[in-house]
């Protein structure tokens, strides 16, 4: 599916956000509770040609619930199925309405957007923030590869922003995208927005109650928060208390924070810092946001706007002999093709690119590298990513690594990198020929 973007028009911008927190009573026997409200949002705009957009929600979307909104899109408003960009900011402790309800709430937040549609101009930069880091290490004292910071390890530091403004120069909304993996929270088994929601909170703060700050999750498939010790230091409590009993788990992990003594005062304590860390990573990501917003000169009211889709099949493989999270030599068989979803919105000179996986790092710098458009960014973790792909997808050069992403990733070595890649430049020039 092609809409080429030759006909330039008056952008026209509205954005919305909207409660999808589950209800308390419905919450899981292992739920201890609501820490933070999750939330949809949605950017839509227009050049008067074209109808696209960006809608994200705490956590990840649903492909079925992407499709039912979808559809119901299209048939009221008219809007093409494959024109809006959904995405999850992938936080790894959320806690939102489901199915129906769900659907509801994104087809309302979007249509609210659409109704609120006014005359806009929009304006683009880069930042950088040293917030993230790559995950995986060889680790010289195990003598094996973990989890850990590889502070020599390549990761990408940009911080892209797409902003919107009134013609009279008031906000309206702002898309960011940032490669790192939202799981300081992961362990609390709350309802929590981790560091994405506290940034988007922090700059709808600063810019007013109708505007919509909308994060994107970046390349983040080996990227996590550099200062994570309070997660390690529970993994290590975790450990020695199954030890004690007789439990290996040092390899294999329990979800959440199964396992773990809330009465432990240590317990307690970093569990406490994990929140403020939250907080801390939001705000320091929030204030590059801002000062990438506060440089901007230049800005577009006229546009051209172009979208398209594809969906690419590369071959597959099975893992055969699941050992634990990490450190042991993966043996395989081919198994059948893997999917891969491939978006772009092109806004002008600006060429939002989604994929539906856990897209390793530097294949979203490769793009950008072979890129004709400076301004080019990879938005993952796309339409609930599908029954038939998904999952990590390592860049050629990581397969070597004996790490969980790389162990139990579905794709074959060689293949998906190159036709993500090429795949996205492709649409590229199908939409700006």
């Amino acid at each position: 599916m092609v809409a080429q973007n030759n006909i330039r028009g008056q952008l026209k911008v509205g954005a919305a956000r909207i409660d999808v927190t589950i209800d308390e009573k419905d919450l899981p026997e292992s739920s201890y509770g609501i820490l933070d409200r999750n939330h949809a949002r949605a950017i839509i705009f227009t050049n008067g040609e074209t109808v696209a957009g960006f809608v994200n929600i705490d956590g990840n979307q649903n492909g079925q619930v992407v499709r039912t909104v979808s559809e119901r899109l299209e048939k009221d408003l008219g809007i093409p199925a494959g024109n809006i960009i959904y995405s999850g900011t992938h936080c790894h402790a959320v806690g939102t309405v489901r199915g129906e309800a769900l659907a509801n709430k994104l087809y309302d937040v979007i249509r609210e957007a659409y109704e609120k549609m006014i005359p806009a101009k929009v304006g683009f930069g880069n930042g950088v923030s040293y917030l993230n880091v790559r995950r995986d290490l060889f680790d010289a004292e195990r003598g094996t590869w973990w989890e850990g910071p590889d502070y020599d390890g390549k990761s990408d530091k940009t911080v892209s922003v797409v902003y919107f403004e009134s013609m009279e120069g008031k906000p309206l909304a702002v898309y960011y995208n940032y490669a790192m993996h939202a799981v300081l929270t992961g362990q609390l088994d709350m309802v929590t927005v981790d560091f994405p929601g506290k940034s988007e909170e922090y700059i709808e703060r600063k810019f007013g109650e109708d505007f919509v700050a909308m994060f994107s999750s970046g390349a983040a498939g080996d990227q996590n928060p550099l200062y994570f010790q309070q997660t390690f230091d529970l993994r290590d409590i975790r450990i020695a208390e199954y030890a004690k009993r007789g439990e290996d788990i040092s390899n294999q992990m329990p979800p959440g924070g199964v396992g773990l003594d809330r009465s432990n005062p240590e317990v307690q304590r970093l569990m406490e810092e994990q929140k403020e860390m939250a907080i801390s990573y939001g705000q320091l990501l929030g204030e590059e946001v801002k000062y990438v917003i506060q440089q901007m000169r230049h800005f577009e009211s006229e546009v051209k706007l172009g979208c398209a889709r594809k969906t690419l099949e590369v071959p597959g493989r099975r893992l055969l002999n699941r050992e634990g999270r990490a450190g042991y030599q993966g043996q395989y068989e081919d198994s059948d093709p893997v999917q891969i979803a491939l978006a772009l919105i092109m806004l002008d000179n600006i060429p939002v690119c989604g994929v539906a996986g856990e897209v390793y790092n530097q294949i979203a710098v490769r793009l950008k590298r072979e890129s004709p458009y400076a301004f080019t960014f990879m938005t993952t973790v796309m339409d609930g990513m599908g029954a038939r792909g998904g999952g990590y997808i390592p860049d050629d050069e990581s397969y070597g690594a004996q790490v969980f992403e790389v162990l139990g990733s579905r794709y074959k070595q060689g293949y998906a990198e190159t036709a993500i890649v090429e795949g996205l430049l492709g649409l590229i020039r199908d939409v700006t020929r």
